[in-house]
């Protein structure tokens, strides 16, 4: 029976379980659901309004249709309106954006009462443009009856040079990011003095994404940020919006240097929630040792979508990669082709690398409904206001159970039921979770993990502050008790200069473009149509070699090219429209080479080393595989230059005696050390202040430079980001605590919770559970009690997360950070 594609109101809309029943009532879709989870509708708590809501203020918020708040909200309104900073920690769709905008627009309101100067401003950082663009949106219409009090305006990248100076004159709410605040809007202070001096509130929206060392550079964004305030006579207070977190006060407090309130309690209501764990179905075909292989994600997500989109089902499928956002669209619109004609124009992608004017143009059509489907990357993940969707699709486990709930609640918003479906890959990691549930349900999510006095993120910000203003000794109180250290040593290296005022910056340069927040690194390769000198789109730097390399499928927005020259040195990629049937994906090697090595110690005949390592990463061909099945075609050879990251590591190699003794045989080794690897990556966040997705590994069962089998853990940021250091400090306790989540760990074979990684270039593929606890067990015991130190002795350091890509490697096992989206 055909169902009426066209959005429903909610109180017509099928229960997500009804939903569900008809995805799986096809042939043998129903043995595809591994497990179903329930999660209960809750019902709303209210509470009434402070008392220091401006009146103006209420009747605009009530003339939306909000006649009370929920208590969570005004808790965290009265927390504000005392002064007080607070982060509001709760469900995706809870409100969080009211709890910071009432009393925003009422010191706004009040403001501009003032008989002189500009009145009180505000600033929200995003951590996209998306975001940002929808909150101006979700502000100017709250806003409009409260007049010219109220002057949102977004500037950041996008905004017209024209309108520049409009903003830093008369904007009250400037709406930007992290990256524009660092380099446009602190450098030049002075032109943005008048705002400054009035600024009332800072308001950091999904805070929690601020993590790693790309967190650790926001939190000095921000410190310089109130130095700055601080010379105009502001003191702001900040206002946080975070998805449920471990602990959000104090990693929120960490991110702004001062002390932070939580509201934890989530009181709004919540429909029901159906959660779905779906594995694809075995095909015929064989992999490796005759092994079967499962239907794709991406071919699984796309059957889905074109199911729900032809049942009127608003749907988001989440995706990894920029590639399956542009199949899973351009599968579901050749499908809904077949079923209505009308039906293929209101699915699209939606990914980075888009032009800004496509992005908005999608965020517009998936808010008023026009678009039923869409397939995105992490890229919708955060707060852009996407009511009214029905289901939302995870082609493959995000990463972290934070990004699973937060993507999973993009659906139900408005108080509806929703249906969430994660769709297995063909992957050790996602296999074991839609098998092993309670690994997602019944786990708290992950801390945000930063730290600002890492020297290596501190160092340059010092540098960028001294350019703003001259540095001063009570300057250095504020950001942190390592800078009293670091500035000597800035001198030292000619970068600042003592004189009477204070230090100075030296250089010509500006500071502040010297330190790439975000790590990214290299100019965007644009995508250029050669037909039409048409450009497309850009790609980032870091992953131009593995996506746009001659030969090389590249989709945008339903189309197909064909990549006919990358110019590397103009940083541009001429592609063709073509109709090919197969996709390509590239394939790449990884060598790490010892540069030097600081300093080493004997654990009985092992070594345990820390030095410098070049981490080299080169495409050297690609393959071509079938749409649907992912047979492969063929593989074409490339010639691209390798990529090079000069970085510190810690390494630790074992002889083949001690193998012997651990009884590991030569057929387990590359496992054994593979798994021994993960694992440690995955515990170094206990012993060193950093995101698994700062650092990077790789094994090798023999490695050139040591001539033994070897495991190396590296900072993922150029020069290091003292993370590896720290390791080596803290070897015993670390490599102790590795081998304990090992071997605790129930599983049998491997899991998530201890050897596999949701970063694997590899596939986590091999990996040996039972002969990583013997090589482990085997190194630990040779350690010599004389070669112990304090394991608190303190070598954290910081950096910028380098651009690490999720790929595959033939020359040794790897794990590495995934490209950012």
């Amino acid at each position: 029976m055909a169902h009426d594609p066209r959005p429903q109101p909610a109180h017509d809309r099928p229960s997500p379980a009804t939903v569900l029943h008809r995805l799986a009532a096809g042939a043998g879709r129903a043995a595809r659901i591994t497990h179903t989870e329930h999660l209960p509708p809750t019902t709303a708590r209210h509470a009434d309004w402070p008392d220091q809501i401006r009146p103006e203020v209420l009747a605009a918020v009530r003339a939306a249709g909000i006649a009370r708040p929920w208590e969570h909200q005004a808790h965290a309104m009265a927390h504000a309106l005392r002064g007080e900073s607070v982060v509001i920690a709760t469900g995706t769709a809870s409100g969080k954006s009211l709890a910071y905008l009432a009393p925003v627009l009422s010191a706004l309101v009040e403001g501009a009462e003032a008989p002189n100067g500009r009145g009180a401003t505000a600033l929200y950082l995003a951590p996209t443009k998306a975001l940002a663009a929808d909150q101006r949106r979700a502000v100017s219409a709250l806003a409009a009856p409260l007049g010219t009090a109220v002057r949102a305006a977004v500037y950041d990248g996008d905004t017209p040079f024209e309108e520049r100076e409009w903003v830093r004159q008369y904007a009250t709410y400037t709406l930007t990011n992290p990256d524009m605040l660092h380099r446009g809007i602190l450098p030049a202070h002075q032109r943005w003095a008048s705002f400054l001096r009035q600024l009332r509130y800072v308001v950091i929206d999904e805070c929690h994404t601020y993590r790693g060392v790309f967190g650790s550079h926001v939190a000095q964004v921000l410190r310089r940020l109130r130095r700055v305030c601080a010379r105009y006579g502001a003191d702001p207070v900040f206002l946080l919006a975070s998805a449920t977190a471990a602990d959000p006060a104090e990693a929120a407090s960490r991110l702004t240097g001062v002390t932070v309130h939580e509201v934890t309690d989530d009181a709004s209501p919540r429909g029901e929630l159906v959660f779905a764990l779906w594995e694809p179905p075995l095909t015929e075909l064989s992999g490796e040792r005759g092994a079967p292989v499962r239907r794709t994600a991406t071919a699984e997500t796309a059957d889905l979508l074109t199911d729900l989109v032809s049942q009127g089902s608003r749907t988001v499928a989440f995706v990894r990669s920029r590639r399956s956002a542009e199949l899973i669209a351009i599968l579901a619109q050749d499908r809904l082709a077949e079923v209505d004609r009308s039906l293929p124009e209101r699915v699209a992608a939606y990914r980075g690398g888009y032009l800004p004017e496509e992005r908005r143009a999608l965020e517009r059509d998936l808010h008023n409904g026009r678009l039923l489907g869409l397939a995105s990357t992490t890229a919708l993940e955060l707060g852009v206001d996407v009511s009214g969707l029905d289901t939302v699709l995870l082609a493959g486990y995000p990463g972290t159970r934070a990004s699973l709930w937060q993507q999973a609640g993009r659906a139900g918003r408005g108080g509806q039921g929703a249906l969430a479906v994660l769709v297995a890959r063909d992957d050790p990691l996602d296999t074991y979770l839609v098998h092993h549930p309670d690994a997602l349900f019944r786990r708290p999510v992950e801390s945000t993990v930063l730290d600002p006095d890492n020297p290596y993120v501190l160092a340059p910000h010092l540098c960028a502050a001294a350019a703003e203003l001259p540095l001063t000794d009570d300057d250095l109180t504020l950001f942190g008790p390592e800078a009293a250290d670091l500035v000597p040593q800035l001198v030292k290296r000619g970068l600042l200069r003592r004189r009477s005022g204070g230090w100075y910056w030296t250089r010509r340069e500006r500071a502040a473009d010297l330190t790439d927040i975000r790590g990214e690194g290299g100019r965007p390769v644009q995508v250029v149509e050669s037909a039409t000198g048409r450009l497309l789109g850009t790609v980032d730097a870091s992953a131009a070699h593995a996506s746009v390399h001659e030969g090389a499928v590249h989709l945008h927005q339903g189309l197909t090219y064909v990549v006919e020259r990358l110019d590397l040195d103009d940083a541009v990629a001429l592609v063709e429209q073509a109709d090919p049937p197969y996709s390509t994906m590239a394939r790449e090697t990884t060598a790490i080479t010892i540069l030097g090595t600081d300093t080493e110690e004997p654990w009985g005949d092992a070594r345990l080393c820390f030095g410098s390592v070049e981490v080299t990463h080169q495409v050297v061909s690609y393959l071509r595989r079938k749409l649907i099945t992912g047979e492969v075609l063929g593989e074409t050879k490339l010639d691209l230059p390798p990529r090079t990251l000069r970085t510190r590591a810690v390494w630790w190699s074992v002889t083949d005696d001690q193998l012997d003794a651990a009884r590991i045989h030569p057929e387990e080794l590359p496992g054994a050390l593979h798994a021994a690897e993960h694992a440690s990556i995955g515990m170094l966040p206990l012993f060193a202040t950093c995101d698994r997705w700062d650092i990077g590994g790789v094994s090798f069962p023999l490695h050139p430079d040591t001539g033994l089998p070897s495991v190396f853990v590296y900072d993922g940021h150029p020069g290091g980001a003292g993370f590896a250091e720290r390791g080596f400090r803290t070897a015993h306790a670390w490599l102790l605590a590795t081998r304990e989540a090992i071997a605790a760990c129930e599983c049998e074979f491997g899991c998530p919770s201890c050897i596999q990684s949701p970063k694997c270039g590899n596939g986590n593929d091999p990996l040996d559970k039972a002969a990583a606890v013997r090589l482990l067990d085997c190194l630990l015991s040779a350690r010599p009690e004389e070669s112990a130190r304090p394991e608190g002795e303190d070598a954290n350091g910081a950096g910028g997360a380098g651009s690490v890509e999720d790929a595959g490697d033939f020359g040794g096992a790897t794990e590495r950070g995934p490209a950012a989206e």
